[in-house]
């Protein structure tokens, strides 16, 4: 086995495996070339020699209804497979560095927005959790349970590495040929007040806003990321239709969603339209080109496979793909997890890092439990 890629999606019950053994995955030079494919996408934040844009291949696929009953021998195979595959890296785990790099992070990003070279940018950290790897279908199975409305996925190959994900963000998914996405920002943590605002449909994690007071900021960050999605889709679409925004649940934290269902004019530019919205400015910034430069640039890591996306694409079971947000990459002595949180000019260093703190709690729950 060279790869797999184990997936299960919101609100379903279903864990789906598939399973490359005789070939590595394919290796795709840029996301325009997604055109025409199919398989299992794992995305980086940006592509590079390093961190290159990959196809799983399924040579072999399983779908559990019940995760307790997965094979004995698979759960051995596919935790074989990841250990062969985990990277040896290793980062200065120490908080008070995490939070002196990330000061220093901020200060520069911060001074780029109040200059005027961005109207957004998203900056992100790494947080290093010392811990046992060799139980990582458990910690999918946990996922699954803990957060039924997100997505979740374990993929492990050769290059990439592994990684699991628990993301509320979907990138692009197709529904009885009408395409969604989804623009998420703003970023509040959950109290007890308001979980008695969430919806009676409680699949749905939506909750009621009128009394949920969301700051300017907040506001703000999330009608960018709207804004941008509208004007990316017109290239592709004539009928575009947006609701919300809406305040909606993910695990501790809730965040302002804006809902997009349209038409696409022809499924052969697919991996055009992909290139054309990755990065949005939920997890890059504005504008595009020069917040990403400046962010691979000056951020103090590699983000990887952070903030790219996966998911199935345009296989059987269809094209759902969403953004790699609330994930840990798997190291040889525990886990580095990611997240990151959009900066304005009236950011504020303390409550921005206090909402990295929130995300992390994702991954971090899972680990401890």
């Amino acid at each position: 086995m060279t790869a797999f890629a184990f997936f299960r999606l919101p609100k379903e019950s279903k864990c789906t495996l598939i399973v490359q053994r005789n070939r590595e995955p394919e290796n795709i030079s840029a996301f325009r070339n997604l055109n025409g494919k199919a398989g299992f996408v794992i995305a980086p934040f940006d592509i590079s020699e390093f961190t290159p844009l990959l196809l799983i291949h399924p040579e072999e696929r399983r779908v559990y209804n019940a995760f307790s009953y997965i094979e004995k021998e698979i759960v051995e195979e596919l935790e074989e497979c990841a250990l062969c595959n985990n990277s040896d890296e290793g980062t200065d785990s120490a908080a008070e560095n995490e939070r002196t790099r990330y000061g220093i992070d901020f200060n520069n990003f911060h001074s780029q927005l109040v200059q005027g070279g961005f109207r957004k940018i998203v900056l992100a950290r790494k947080s290093k959790v010392l811990g046992d790897t060799s139980h990582l279908l458990e910690m999918f199975k946990r996922a699954c349970e803990d957060y039924p409305r997100m997505y979740i996925s374990l993929f492990s190959t050769r290059i990439s590495g592994t990684w699991l994900i628990a993301t509320p963000e979907l990138l692009l998914e197709e529904t009885d040929d009408l395409w969604k996405t989804i623009a998420l920002a703003g970023t509040m943590k959950l109290d007890i007040n308001m979980m008695s605002r969430e919806s009676n449909d409680t699949d749905s994690g939506i909750m009621s806003s009128s009394e949920i007071l969301w700051s300017d900021k907040n506001i703000q960050e999330q009608r960018i990321v709207a804004t941008y999605l509208t004007e990316c889709l017109k290239n592709f679409s004539d009928e575009i239709i947006e609701s919300g925004p809406k305040t909606t649940r993910a695990g501790n934290l809730i965040h302002l969603r804006s809902d997009f269902s349209f038409s696409l004019k022809k499924k052969s530019v697919l991996g055009d339209l992909i290139e054309a919205i990755h990065p949005t400015p939920a997890v890059c910034g504005l504008p595009k080109d020069i917040s990403k430069s400046f962010i691979i640039h000056n951020e103090n890591f590699s983000r990887k496979y952070y903030s790219g996306f996966c998911g199935p694409l345009m296989s059987d079971e269809g094209t759902h793909l969403f953004v790699s947000l609330r994930c840990m990459q798997v190291i040889k002595d525990g886990f580095l997890l990611y997240a990151g949180g959009g900066l304005l000019s009236d950011s504020i260093e303390q409550q921005e890092w206090e909402e990295t703190e929130a995300k992390l709690e994702t991954m971090r729950k899972i680990i401890s439990c």
